[in-house]
């Protein structure tokens, strides 16, 4: 039997940094998304000047990725003043496409950086295909949708449009609408639409019965405290299509979008690497794919807030918003990453991101989902001597390895207790 020739999508990670990119490239993405020092939305984010741009776009060109730049903030008078030689320098240095959102920005970017492809930022909130035919006119090539869109309408839009579909799949998801959030500009004196957004949606709110409240406050009010002492925020949890590969496949979508250019290089790892896993995985024998639970493990090491399907099968209810005590918590933290491996002694050079301890259970992952447990021994600094920790910021150390490694695998360090404590809990759900 022939089997389906089915399109391979382009998984699209985020790189804050050039150490987060080159991860991103190690770990499998097919193409990362930058952004320059101007003109983007994460002003907080390691933002890229142009030398670092030209060393990303040469190391990622070099394994045929490519490099996207975001520039979708929505500008103010003046903010766009310097843009046309931004895009020029930036085409001229070799990136791929940059993702914008202000038609402003738009218009200088084809008048001033001819040839240099421009993708519609979800923050245009494209949600139907009169839109994308739009943006096409406009000379764009590629639509990242709003994420309020369904699967169903996703599947309408492939069929009456020839411009490429981007959509996210997996990361955080703002609560306001494509993104569009002006929270942070009254609470925080921060635009989050000029990259200053101080995730006001995340806060923890008091909530009061105001009635109540009022009552309190007159002439011989009782003292009891009325008060709903429950803290609460208007935050959502994160979106995961970890489990709808087929769906996200089938309908054609061209490039699936992980969030999360704030993250760390855990964060990119793990999740580049289940990502890369589960699509290459169906596109290899869609008819005998199956879901393997060890990908949604792997996520939650990675993941502190519960996840989600976002809009694709319907409106969101409150399960999908953050009330109260955690459903499923974070059960590992970054501790690591390698180095260099001597083959012959078994010995592993790693930097610490986190302490370190004799004794500790760490888990150790690479590209293609090699991973395999340990207890840590006695490690060795950079003085030779042998110590039973390792607390200082970025320090080298080399350990014992129980099998082989290799550069830019990652090493996590497990919360025994919250591991036993998830795995009694599932072994209860299973009667």
């Amino acid at each position: 039997m022939t089997k389906r020739k089915l399109k391979s999508p382009e998984l699209l990670a985020p790189a804050g940094t050039l150490e987060k990119l080159k991860i991103a490239v190690h770990y499998g993405a097919d193409a990362v998304y930058i952004a320059g020092e101007a003109y983007g939305l994460r002003s907080q984010a390691g933002n890229f000047n142009y030398e670092e741009m030209a060393e990303a776009v040469e190391f990622a060109h070099a394994r045929g990725v490519k490099v996207y730049v975001a520039s979708n903030m929505v500008t103010h008078h003046g903010n766009e003043r310097g843009a046309g030689d931004f895009f020029r320098i930036i085409r001229d240095i070799g990136i791929d496409a940059v993702i914008i959102s202000d038609p402003a920005l738009m218009q200088i970017c084809a008048t001033d950086a001819p040839g240099l492809e421009m993708h519609l930022s979800t923050q245009q909130s494209a949600v139907n295909y009169e839109t994308l035919n739009f943006w096409e006119d406009a000379g764009l090539t590629r639509c990242v949708l709003g994420r309020e869109v369904s699967m169903e309408e996703i599947a309408e839009i492939q069929e009456k449009t020839n411009v490429e579909i981007e959509a996210f799949i997996h990361g955080a998801m703002c609560i306001s609408y494509s993104g569009r959030c002006t929270l942070s500009n009254h609470m925080s004196n921060r635009d989050a639409n000029r990259g200053g957004c101080s995730q006001s949606c995340r806060w923890k709110y008091g909530l009061y019965d105001m009635p109540a409240l009022g009552e309190r406050y007159k002439v011989g009010a009782g003292e009891e405290d009325t008060d709903i002492t429950e803290e609460f925020s208007m935050s959502a949890t994160d979106l995961s299509m970890i489990k709808h590969i087929p769906d996200i496949v089938e309908n054609g979508i061209d490039s699936l979008k992980i969030e999360g250019r704030m993250k760390s290089i855990h964060y990119v790892s793990t999740v580049v690497n289940v990502y890369r896993r589960a699509i290459d995985s169906y596109l290899e024998d869609p008819e005998n794919y199956e879901l393997d639970s060890a990908w949604i493990d792997e996520l939650w090491k990675a993941t502190s807030r519960e996840l989600n399907t976002g809009f694709f099968y319907g409106q969101p209810d409150e399960s999908f918003q953050l009330f109260g005590e955690r459903r499923r918590k974070q059960a590992y933290k970054f501790a690591g990453e390698v180095l260099a491996y001597d083959q012959e002694t078994g010995i592993a050079t790693v930097q610490q991101r986190n302490v370190l301890n004799t004794g500790d259970s760490i888990e150790i992952y690479g590209p293609g989902m090699r991973v395999f447990t340990q207890e840590l021994g006695v490690m060795v600094n950079e003085k030779d001597e042998e110590i039973e920790r390792a607390h200082q910021a970025m320090q080298i150390v080399r350990m014992k390895v129980d099998q082989p490694v290799r550069p830019h695998d990652i090493l996590r360090k497990a919360n025994v207790k919250k591991v036993r404590q998830d795995k009694k809990k599932e072994l209860q759900q299973q009667g």
